[in-house]
């Protein structure tokens, strides 16, 4: 089931949703809208390797509006912080701004119950648009779980205080390095 505005607000009372900063004119009747930071991270090569920590560069949004580029992923984060506790929180982009062509999350608009943290969203364009920040951009909502599920507690994404690029690299290094020890045998 999907939790409304005024549940939002309630569990928000409760400790169970935490969103901070909170402007009461950003909730929905069934989400809460979320502002895009003034920081931006760009990957560096042109050609991306999972197995790789990619170089990247951080780009600041000036009040009067950057560029964004239909051959470039941008990877921002929201300015808001978020805790979710017995649910399961999504985001999306609003409509309004997907009608100008922009995506806010490419693939990853699921989250974990129990993230703590800003959101990372990736950031891709059909055409050039010029973007502002402190825009709200997204969208966050909530589901109901079963309960006693499990919560999120890894270390590679909780508890961010920046944009953060992709860690799979770390993931393929740990396989390769088991591969590795077991060929060795």
């Amino acid at each position: 089931m999907l939790l409304s505005g005024n549940r939002i607000k309630r569990e928000m009372a409760k400790g169970s949703i935490v969103i901070t900063p909170f402007e009461d004119r950003h909730i929905n009747p069934n989400s809460v809208n979320l502002t895009l930071h003034n920081e931006l991270v760009v990957y560096d090569d042109q050609v991306l390797d999972m197995a790789t920590k990619e170089p990247s560069h951080k780009v600041v949004i000036p009040k009067e509006g950057y560029l964004l580029r239909p051959d470039k992923l941008y990877l921002g984060r929201t300015n808001e912080y978020t805790e979710t506790h017995g649910f399961v929180p999504m985001i999306e982009g609003r409509s309004s701004v997907g009608r100008l062509g922009m995506i806010i999350h490419v693939t990853a608009g699921f989250g974990d119950v129990g993230f703590c943290g800003y959101w990372t969203l990736e950031i891709f364009v059909v055409q050039p648009l010029v973007i502002y920040p402190d825009v709200e951009v997204c969208q966050i909502y909530y589901h109901d779980i079963d309960p006693g599920a499990d919560e999120y507690h890894s270390s590679k994404y909780q508890h961010n205080h920046g944009v953060q690029v992709s860690q799979l690299w770390t993931e393929l290094q740990d396989r390769k390095l088991w591969t590795e020890l077991k060929d060795r045998k």
